[in-house]
This record gives structure tokens, C-alpha cells and sequence, in this order.
């Protein structure tokens, strides 16, 4: 029962949407839709009543075209008809009282399709809706009056040459504005007008190729005329278009000599791997797809020469391999062949093709220089020989005349001129040579062509000589190291003192055996020989006497087992030290170097004693010359006609109040010592101004002073005959107004007219004991006076 009230529930609700469906495609609004809960008080609803409204496109009757009639089922005499919409009333008109809907302009669907108005009923006089307004559509119908329109009235496509039949070229599309919805209105046929021999096109606009001879180097561009019609069979000239198709190259051309010989000459002397001439094909192809291979397929040069392809021009380039020679060969013959293996072969139906050509390359003679025997010499020599024959050395010329050769070696380095080599090559050293010193000599040996009359034509050619020294026992073994041994002077019998080892400046080999001894056995120490190029040395008695000797001097003989054997004898300086309880070294007294001062110690130490004894004499030179020019000094007039004067200092010492310079000047007057005789008799050049008095603490010279002693100098200076103008020379004679210190200046203090007297420097103590050797009276100064 329960599932039975269910279902008429669900029924119910299906009815009472289908109820407002039916509403809504009356044209009734929302709110003209009836509830359920009015459903038992619903009265008659009013609907607008029209006919379908549509109209055809194009018509060619009279103006205006009938639409259809719009009507409501309000029935009263004051009631007309309104229509609204953007098209009205420039395209569609409606009659008032009938509600006949008129259009006044021939319609076109391909613009607009259907058109959006709106019904009203309104009342005449007050224009009062009467009824609810209505929207509906009028819509266009379609006729077939357009032809399809390419959308490109050019198109550009490429296929490649020699394709298969049924290649796809390119999709061509036309378009038709005509309603797709109405059957055969808007269906398009494609038909190829002109270019149907190698091409075809298909309903949907795809061109493809029919043939598959198409060769691009015989015709490289297709140009396609297509035609697009309706299937109703209606035509235009806008319903055509071009297609440009171009071939794309293909790699289906063999290529081919433009000759079938090529002659090239070339001199004897070209270098390995230079060009010797070119070979031409020709090969329609593109050059993307000309992959030329050449190969030397006869004669029995193909080791002498290579054919390398130019990828950029597609040309062979003949190249030598190894060296030429006019005198053994003197023309080349052979036959080439051009191919291309990049080709596929199925464009040429699998057949390969060759191309073959003749080369003769002929050989030019050239004058050559020498040619050596060997690319270089390796020679040994035995060390400490003189003027043996150390090898030879062999050119020749190459060429049919057969020059003479001359050697020489030449002088690259200071070594050469232990070397000669003769005119037949064999070379020969002047001197010993000493291994030690250098084992290895290179020389270069260059080799000349002679004329008849034996003078060098240009021609000449060099070779690496390498002259190995080879090693004889010729060294006595040495020392490893300079030792400098140490013992304690109350050393211990059998105490370690230190283990020495040799070395050999020979080639040492590895069974090398050194030997020592002691040359003395009257001494404090052992030598012992382990047997392993090593020894020790050791205490023997033991307690050492510093007193008696502080360094004692152990004589080493050190021979090797070279054939003869050497023997030297080397001194070992052992120092005895004092030590401590534990046996440290506290004091050791320097030993002597092992070894004598070398050449080059020798030779510092001499420049080191003549630059001293250079210096002490240009010292001692110019101490006598200074001697001489104060014997004949110049007086201070001459001195003035060369030097600016500084009699004073300037008046930098005016404010210098923290210091009194009168307790010098007091005790230069003090002194005991008499003045020193005048010289001269006449006065000096400039009188000495009197300065003025120092005044009293507080007080203070003014300005006038200083103008004062200035015009004082000046008139000095105007009214002396024996000096310059004043003005010529840069003085300073006047120290400041209150400076008792009076001239700073250093051009007098050597002149015998000074009247002051430096002496009592002599009386100041040591230190000033330099001012007054400088400025102070030597007694024998005035004894000669």
C-alpha cells in the first residue's frame, strides 16, 4: 500500500511539470504560471495567438512581404497592437487593429538569421498594457544563393620529386554561406581545372600526385587550377584558386667528369698533402644531395695520391701522399672514378652508375738542396780523448748534376768550437772533453753545394749531430757531505763519533764500492769500514785533552773499485767540546772548513779589498784637495759674486722668548782667550749693524725700529764701491729686533776677517767638542799666519 501512494506521489509531480511546461511554451511568464495551491481557484488565463512566423530570403515580390499575424484573445475596441525590437519599424511593421506583420526590406540569412521582437496590446487612448508582452523570433529561411569561396586564392605546397602515386600534396578549403542545415545548400565539389595530368583532388579538398615521373630537374613547379562548386551546379569565378606545387630535390643524379682527362704538372719539391690539381663533376642535384666519392681505381699510385671531395663545391682535389722525385718517377698515370653512394636506388629502378676519367700528373725538375743519409747522427765519444774521429757525416744532391757537397758546423752555441768537421764529413774534437762538465754536445752540421769552382750555389740542407761523452773513472770519490763532527773530552772508548759515506762524481754504477781507512793510526780514533759504502768513526782511548788540542785533524783515504782505481784523502776537522752530565755539547770550539776557499770565494774577497783600498784613496784624495782650496780660499767679496749671502737667519727667532741667547753671547765674551788678529784692515763688505737693546720684559719694539735698520742697510749697501747692488742679491744680514744671536750665517765662519772667536767651544766640555774642531782656531793655523 505504502509503495502504491508512493507512485501516485511521483505521478502527481510528473503532471504538475509537464502542466508548466505547457505554460511556459504558450508564452506565459512566471508569474502568469498557476501554483498547486490555486489549482481549485485558477480562472481563464488569456494567451497571445499567432500564426509560425517565418519568411524566405531574397524574395524578388513587391515590397512589403507579408510575415504573419500576431492576435491575443483580449476582444475590446480600444485595443491595438505594438511591436518592439531593434529591427522595427525599419524592417518589420505591424497593422494596429489586424495585427498583420509586414517586412519593407529584402532579407538576407547570411547576415542576420532570425530576428528578436516583442508583442504588446496596449489601449488606444491611455497606452496601458492590456496584456502581458510576448517575445518571439521571426526566422529567415535559407535559399541557395551563394558558391563556395576558397579561403586563400593561392596556395603554396611542395612534395618531393619521384614520389608514388597518391602522395599527399596539400588540403585545399572552400566555403559556402549558405545554411549547412538545409540539405545540398551548402555541399561543395571539388574539380581540378588545369594540372589534372600529374595531380587529382578528392570531395574533401585533398590534392595528391597521379603520376610518379615527376622529375624535378626536368620540371621543378606544378601549377594547379581548382574549381569549388554546390552540389545544385551553382557557379562563379570566386569559386576558383591556384596551387603552386614545388618539387623538393631528391638525391636521384649520379654525377659525371666534365672531362674524360685531366693533365696537371707540379714540381718535384711540393709538400705532402698539397693540392696537386681539381676534378669537375656535374650533378643536377642540389648541393645538399651531391655527396661525390672519388677513388683511384687503376694503376699502382694509389699509396702516392688521395682524392679528397670539397663538400661546398663538389670537386675532387688530387694530393700527394708522400714525397715526389723527378730523378726516379718522373710521370704518374692513372683512372678515377666518381660515384655517389648516398643515392637510393630505387629512384633509378636499382641500377648503380660509374663514371670513370683519365689523370696524368707529370713531375717538373727542381735544383733540390743536399739530402743526409740519415734524419739525425747519434755518435759517443770517450771522455779525455783528444782529436779522435768521432763519426761522419753524409750528404748528397739529389739532382741530375751531382754537386759537390761542402760541410761545416755551425755555430749555434760556445760548444761547436770544441768540434771541426772536414770536407768529407768526418768530424772531429779539439779539445778533451770532460764528461763531468757537460755529457751531451748537439750540433747542427749544415751541408752546401759546390760549383765546379767549389763556391756554395744556395743550396744547403742541415742535420741534428748528438755527440755522446762517455764516462771513464777519471774522479776520486769525496765526502757525501761537509761533515762537522763533535766529541766530548771525556769521551768514552768506543764512543760513536760519526758515520761518513762518499760520493763519485763518475757515472756511479750499482755495484759501486767505496773503501776507507785512516792514513794514520797515531791518533785517538778508529775508523771502521761496513762494507756498505759507509764507516764509522770512533773513540779509541778515550778522555781528550782541550788544553793540549781543542780540533784534531783525522786524515780519511776514500778509494772506489773502478778500472784504475782512484784514491783521495780527505781531512775530517773533529771538534772536542765540553759537555754536561748527560753528554750534551755545552761549549765546542769552530773547526776550519773541510775543504779549501773555492776560486769564486777567492775572487769576491780580492774585489772586496780593491773597492776598500779605492774608496780609502778617493778619501784620501779628496781630504788633500779640500787642504789645498782652503790654503787659497777666497775672500768673502769673491765668495758674494758667486753665492747668495746669508749673513742671518731672518726674523724667525723674534718670538723665541723661552730661551736666552744672551748667556752664550756672555760667555763667548767671557773667554780668556785674545782675539784673533784681523787679517784685513779694511772693514767687511756690509758693517755690522748695532742691534738695539733687548728690552725689558713687557715691552715691545714697534715697527719703526725694523724700517729703520732696513733703510740703514740699503744706504750701506748704495754707498759701497766694491760690492754688488744690494737689490742683485738675496741678504740676510739682519737676524730680527730681538734677536741678540746676530748672523746665523755659515759663508763667514771660514774667513780670517770674522771678528767673532769660537775658542770658547774649547771650554764647554766633550760635548762640543766637533763645533769646535769645525769652527774654533787650530795653533798651527796661526802660526803659519
Amino acid at each position: 500500500m505504502q509503495r502504491l501512494l508512493m507512485l501516485v506521489a511521483a505521478s502527481g509531480a510528473c503532471l504538475g511539470l509537464l502542466a508548466a511546461a505547457v505554460a511556459t511554451a504558450a508564452g506565459a511568464t512566471p508569474a502568469q504560471q498557476d501554483t498547486p495551491s490555486m489549482l481549485s481557484h485558477r480562472r481563464q488565463k488569456r494567451d497571445w495567438i499567432w500564426n509560425q512566423m517565418h519568411i524566405d530570403e531574397e524574395k524578388n515580390t513587391s515590397l512589403p512581404h507579408y510575415v504573419g499575424k500576431i492576435k491575443s484573445s483580449v476582444n475590446r475596441k480600444n485595443a491595438k497592437y505594438v511591436l518592439k525590437g531593434d529591427s522595427v519599424g525599419k524592417v518589420f511593421r505591424v497593422n494596429p487593429q489586424t495585427g498583420d506583420v509586414y517586412a519593407f526590406e529584402r532579407l538576407d540569412r547570411e547576415k542576420i538569421s532570425e530576428y528578436q521582437l516583442t508583442a504588446l496590446i496596449v489601449d488606444k487612448d491611455t497606452n496601458q498594457n492590456l496584456e502581458s508582452p510576448s517575445s518571439f523570433t521571426i526566422k529567415v529561411h535559407d535559399v541557395n544563393d551563394n558558391w563556395p569561396v576558397f579561403t586563400h586564392r593561392l596556395f603554396n605546397a611542395s612534395v618531393p620529386e619521384m614520389s608514388a602515386v597518391g602522395t599527399s600534396v596539400i588540403r585545399v578549403t572552400a566555403m559556402d554561406a549558405d545554411d549547412p542545415t538545409v540539405s545540398d545548400h551548402a555541399s561543395v565539389m571539388y574539380h581540378i581545372l588545369k594540372g589534372e595530368e600529374y595531380f587529382a583532388i578528392d570531395n574533401s579538398g585533398l590534392i595528391f600526385t597521379t603520376t610518379k615521373n615527376l622529375d624535378r630537374e626536368m620540371q621543378a613547379r606544378y601549377e594547379i587550377v581548382v574549381e569549388a562548386r554546390d552540389v545544385q551546379g551553382l557557379r562563379g569565378e570566386s569559386g576558383t584558386a591556384t596551387v603552386l606545387v614545388t618539387l623538393q630535390d631528391v638525391n636521384d643524379n649520379f654525377p659525371i667528369f666534365t672531362q674524360t682527362k685531366y693533365t696537371f704538372a707540379v714540381s718535384e719539391d711540393i709538400r705532402v698533402g698539397s693540392p696537386v690539381g681539381s676534378l669537375f663533376v656535374e650533378d643536377p642535384d642540389e648541393p645538399q644531395n651531391r655527396m661525390t666519392k672519388y677513388s683511384i681505381v687503376q694503376g699502382e699510385y694509389r699509396d702516392t695520391f688521395t682524392i679528397e671531395t670539397n663538400p661546398t663545391l663538389n670537386k675532387g682535389i688530387i694530393k700527394p701522399m708522400k714525397p715526389l722525385d723527378y730523378e726516379r718517377i718522373r710521370q704518374y698515370s692513372f683512372t678515377i672514378e666518381a660515384t655517389d653512394p648516398t643515392i637510393n636506388l630505387r629512384y633509378l629502378g636499382g641500377i648503380a652508375n660509374r663514371n670513370k676519367a683519365r689523370v696524368i700528373i707529370n713531375i717538373t725538375d727542381v735544383d733540390e738542396p743536399p739530402v743526409f743519409q740519415r734524419p739525425f747522427y747519434h755518435f759517443q765519444l770517450q771522455e779525455n780523448q783528444k782529436k779522435p774521429l768521432i763519426g761522419l757525416v753524409l750528404a748528397t744532391d739529389p739532382d741530375e748534376a751531382r754537386h759537390s757537397i761542402g760541410y761545416s758546423i755551425r755555430k749555434t752555441s760556445d760548444k761547436g768550437q770544441f768540434f771541426r768537421v772536414t770536407k768529407h764529413g768526418n768530424i772531429y774534437n779539439e779539445k778533451e772533453l770532460d764528461r763531468e762538465i757537460y755529457s751531451w754536445y748537439n750540433l747542427t752540421v749544415e751541408a752546401k753545394e759546390l760549383d765546379s769552382s767549389g763556391n756554395p750555389t744556395g743550396k744547403e740542407s742541415i742535420v741534428q749531430v748528438h755527440i755522446e761523452i762517455l764516462d771513464e773513472n777519471d774522479n776520486a770519490p769525496e765526502f757525501a757531505q761537509p761533515y762537522e763532527p763533535k766529541v766530548c773530552e771525556n769521551a768514552a772508548q768506543g764512543k760513536l763519533v760519526l758515520q761518513i759515506s762518499a760520493i763519485d762524481k763518475d757515472i756511479t754504477p750499482q755495484n759501486v764500492k767505496f773503501k776507507f781507512a785512516l792514513s794514520t793510526e797515531d791518533s785517538n780514533f778508529t775508523l771502521t769500514d761496513n762494507h756498505d759504502n759507509t764507516a764509522n768513526i770512533t773513540v779509541k782511548y778515550g778522555q781528550f785533552d782541550r788544553e793540549r788540542a781543542k780540533v784534531h785533524l783525522l786524515p780519511v783515504v776514500i778509494s772506489d773499485n773502478g778500472r784504475p782505481s782512484l784514491t783521495s784523502t780527505n781531512t775530517l776537522a773533529i771538534a772536542v767540546c765540553k759537555c754536561n752530565e748527560r753528554g750534551e755539547f755545552t761549549f765546542c770550539e769552530e773547526t776550519a772548513a773541510q775543504v779549501g776557499v773555492s776560486i769564486q770565494a777567492l775572487v769576491a774577497i780580492f774585489l772586496c779589498i780593491l773597492t776598500i783600498t779605492v774608496i780609502t784613496l778617493l778619501i784620501f784624495l779628496r781630504r788633500r784637495l779640500r787642504k789645498q782650496a782652503r790654503a787659497h780660499g777666497k775672500s768673502v767679496p769673491e765668495i758674494h759674486e758667486q753665492l747668495v749671502t746669508y749673513d742671518e737667519e731672518g726674523g724667525g727667532e723674534m718670538d723665541t722668548n723661552s730661551y736666552d741667547v744672551s748667556v752664550l753671547n756672555s760667555v763667548r765674551r767671557g773667554g780668556s782667550k785674545p782675539p784673533r788678529p784681523a787679517l784685513e784692515t779694511r772693514p767687511p763688505l756690509y758693517a755690522q749693524v748695532q742691534k738695539p737693546p733687548r728690552h725689558a720684559p713687557g715691552v715691545h719694539s714697534g715697527p719703526g725700529e725694523m724700517a729703520a735698520m732696513i733703510e740703514v742697510k740699503k744706504d750701506e749697501a748704495d754707498h759701497d764701491g766694491g760690492g754688488p747692488p744690494y737689490d742683485t742679491l738675496h741678504i740676510y744680514g739682519y737676524e730680527g729686533s730681538e734677536s741678540i744671536a746676530e748672523s746665523l750665517s755659515s759663508l763667514g765662519t771660514d774667513s780670517s776677517d770674522s771678528d767673532i772667536d769660537y775658542d770658547f767651544l774649547n771650554d764647554w766640555g766633550p760635548r762640543f767638542k766637533m763645533l769646535a774642531e769645525l769652527y774654533g782656531s787650530d795653533p798651527r793655523e796661526e802660526l803659519v799666519y
